[in-house]
């Protein structure tokens, strides 16, 4: 459709206007319906909670920890505020809160201690992809000058600064628990 646009109404567009909308498209669209994927999987009622747990789960627990302990900067240039020790503190937090979350339902979700543990590694995974995600989200707004996406929640710009993580977390959780658990 794009292209098609494209052609049929050469030169009016540049290839560069083509890119962005396809770019914008599936960007967001595509990863964020694996949401719905998720949720149609047996025990996606409870998995798809798994997605935001590991995307503002691991974010709120690497910048406690970063705030504490932080001393190495992960990426200076890109996110001067995020450090290692934030990182390591939110993969270990996303860890530690997908055995509680597991734990809790476990009966609901129906299964076994060892699947616990399985979630647990898939959420810690999922976090190295929430990092990621908001890392790419800082790449592309550094790139065209901007601080945040928008100014619907103060101090913490638009709807897409709130799931930039969640984009990238959620493609990782519906594979991984799709093919391991």
């Amino acid at each position: 459709m794009l292209f098609r646009s494209y052609v049929f109404s050469y030169p009016k567009y540049h290839i560069s206007q083509i890119t962005a909308a396809f770019f914008a498209l599936f960007y967001v669209a595509v990863p964020l319906s694996c949401i719905y994927q998720i949720r149609d999987m047996e025990k996606g009622a409870y998995i798809v909670w798994l997605v935001f747990l590991c995307s503002w789960g691991c974010d709120t627990c690497a910048y406690c920890v970063g705030v504490r302990f932080g001393r190495h900067k992960m990426s200076p240039v890109l996110s001067p505020k995020k450090s290692i020790e934030g990182a390591v503190g939110g993969i270990v937090g996303t860890f530690l809160l997908t055995a509680l979350y597991s734990g809790v339902f476990r009966g609901q979700m129906g299964i076994t201690g060892a699947q616990v543990w399985s979630l647990s590694a898939i959420s810690a995974a999922g976090g190295l992809f929430s990092m990621v995600g908001d890392l790419s989200a800082s790449a592309i707004k550094r790139n065209h000058g901007v601080k945040d996406y928008g100014k619907l929640i103060p101090g913490h710009g638009g709807i897409l600064d709130r799931f930039d993580s969640v984009i990238f977390t959620a493609p990782a959780i519906y594979y991984l628990t799709e093919y391991l658990l």
